[in-house]
């Protein structure tokens, strides 16, 4: 791929140089030293991916996204040396930026091979969003004599790029209630999920957890994929990972999780399923299995998309029964919700 680098600081343009050189597979399409130079650059010449720095002079990394984002839209990745700075990494990704990793240091190390997996991952969602391969979707199993009761409804939902901004606007209009249990697979690295998780739970009325092995969805919560490895749910209902399958570049995948929960025996006709913004088309087909198995399907609008990616894979597919902004999701989550007596259609 072509690969542009923007950063302020020497020593990290250098390291990141190196490391793609050093790689063979990707060439360096050119230099920018804060946001205002990146957003000429690549309104001139659109590379492939841009590894973007968070703290810049003159404009930063996230706004340097919007624009970019809005203007000559590509491929980000956040290559941060502050990924402590949790509020400012996750309004880059609301902004656009499609995931985020630590910066290599000049001497290389396990930050270099981290961000090359990174980019090797985003490499077929760059090229060929379209034909990116599906997986093998994991079916649920029988469930055993001990699985427990789950009458709540589990909404699932699905996000990627300009995820976080997403999220927090659907759940401004939508209040928690016992009446559902939220599940969230968000495309973010496994180092950085604990981070989000903390985020978001600041941003937003609802409990934020991470969905932790063995344990059950909660009603009146959001539970949140650890990233890297696949969600599921098991026999009895549990969160469960998986790393098959190993070589599809969506991790953790919102497909597995959707089509997992659509043929599981404990929740069918007890699920939602919601796709929002992000590149490629992860979770289109889990979102149509959700609707072959009866369940209510949305997906977020164009107009309201950082990318229209997964979203509009749903929508050609048929697999969304609705298409909205993630305020209008979160409104009509709250009327659906606001009445226990309305079952949901």
């Amino acid at each position: 791929m072509r690969i542009a680098i923007v950063n302020d600081l020497l020593l990290a343009t250098e390291a990141l140089r190196r490391l793609l050189a050093s790689d063979g597979r990707h060439t360096v399409a050119w230099i920018a030293h804060d946001g205002e130079e990146a957003v000429a650059r690549c309104a001139e010449d659109r590379p492939d991916l841009i590894l973007m720095d968070l703290q810049m002079p003159r404009l930063d990394g996230i706004e340097a996204t919007r624009r970019i984002m809005a203007q000559s839209p590509c491929a980000i990745l956040m290559v941060t040396a502050t990924p402590d700075d949790c509020e400012g990494v996750f309004r880059a990704m609301g902004a656009g930026a499609l995931d985020v990793t630590a910066t290599p240091a000049l001497s290389g190390g396990a930050d270099g091979g981290a961000l090359l997996r990174k980019i090797a991952r985003i490499e077929p969602l760059v090229r060929l969003p379209e034909r990116a391969a599906r997986p093998q979707l994991v079916s649920a199993t029988a469930p055993t004599e001990d699985a427990q009761a789950t009458p709540d409804t589990l909404v699932a939902i699905g996000a990627s790029t300009g995820g976080p901004a997403a999220l927090v606007s659907l759940f401004e209009t939508w209040t928690p209630t016992p009446e559902a249990s939220v599940v969230l697979v968000q495309h973010i690295d496994r180092r950085f999920a604990p981070s989000f998780i903390g985020w978001l739970g600041t941003q937003i009325a609802w409990p934020v957890t991470a969905a932790m092995p063995g344990a059950l969805p909660q009603p009146g919560q959001v539970s949140v994929a650890l990233g890297d490895d696949h969600l599921l749910l098991d026999a009895r209902g549990r969160f469960a990972y998986t790393v098959e399958p190993a070589d599809y570049p969506y991790r953790p995948s919102v497909d597995v999780f959707f089509a997992n929960l659509a043929s599981h025996p404990r929740r069918v006709g007890k699920a939602l399923g919601i796709l929002l913004t992000g590149m490629g088309r992860d979770g289109a087909s889990g979102l149509y299995a959700l609707r072959q198995s009866g369940c209510p399907t949305l997906a977020q609008d164009e107009a309201s998309c950082a990318v229209y990616g997964m979203p509009a894979a749903a929508v050609r597919m048929g697999a969304a029964e609705r298409v909205l902004s993630p305020t209008q999701i979160g409104a009509w989550l709250q009327r659906r919700f606001g009445n226990s007596s309305r079952s949901m259609t």
